[in-house]
């Protein structure tokens, strides 16, 4: 066995008899024992042309994700309208089918009134009726038109006319059938019969002056008396 002597190269090995240059070839190919004495280190450009192409990447997750939450905003919105739209929707379909209903129980409400009118609302009877009436309330119903009140095209049909010296104004003089509205929405104007003033009648005097014309009549007779006492009046 043969001891390495530190500090010295180990040699590789030539055959004998070859040339200066089979020796150079055979140290080329022999491993350097220090690390320092191997090939220069890889150039600051790769690392840099590394970096921005990490940041490239980078930017493009960026621009996918802001493309992405802005999808999902504009879905959320779209969602919520349509949540509107459909609550929107079943009011309004649940207003048409309870007014739809109501209708129906018009005519046996009318029936009711009239009963009542004539005192025949009584016993049972009674008791059926006002609970009817009852539950058409709790569901919205309310009923209008009321004698003596102006007569307005948009809630009341004229069924008769008439003239009167005692109105001012196209009145309802006699409710022929009440009215019924749900909310803001009128299902069934009020059947009325109105009244106009006459034809060509002086409008009615302001309350001011019709008292004052009654304070000068005294006045006005009380001189007549005393000219009368008096042999009538002095002539100048």
């Amino acid at each position: 066995m043969t001891e390495e002597t530190p500090g010295f190269e180990e040699k590789p090995d030539v055959p004998s008899g070859a040339t200066p240059d089979d020796a150079a070839e055979a140290a080329a190919a022999t491993p350097s024992a220090n690390p320092a004495e191997e090939g220069p280190a890889a150039p600051a450009g790769d690392a840099t042309a590394t970096v921005a192409g990490l940041t490239a990447q980078l930017d493009q997750a960026r621009t996918a994700l802001g493309e992405r939450t802005a999808d999902l905003q504009r879905l959320q919105a779209e969602y919520q309208n349509y949540r509107r739209r459909v609550e929107r929707d079943r009011v309004t379909v649940k207003e048409i089918a309870v007014a739809n209903l109501l209708t129906e129980l018009l005519p046996v409400l009318d029936d009711i009134g009239r009963a009542r009118e004539h005192g025949e609302l009584v016993g049972g009877f009674k008791s059926v009726a006002e609970s009817l009436e009852t539950v058409a309330a709790k569901m919205g119903l309310q009923q209008f038109g009321k004698e003596g009140e102006p007569f307005d095209p948009t809630i009341h049909e004229a069924l008769m006319h008439s003239y009167a010296p005692d109105v001012t104004e196209t009145t309802c003089v006699a409710i022929l059938q009440p009215g019924y509205r749900i909310g803001e929405r009128t299902i069934r104007p009020a059947r009325v019969a109105v009244a106009e003033p006459q034809p060509g009648a002086a409008p009615a005097a302001p309350a001011a002056q019709t008292q004052g014309q009654a304070a000068e009549a005294p006045k006005e007779e009380q001189q007549k008396s005393a000219d009368e006492e008096s042999g009538g009046p002095e002539e100048g």
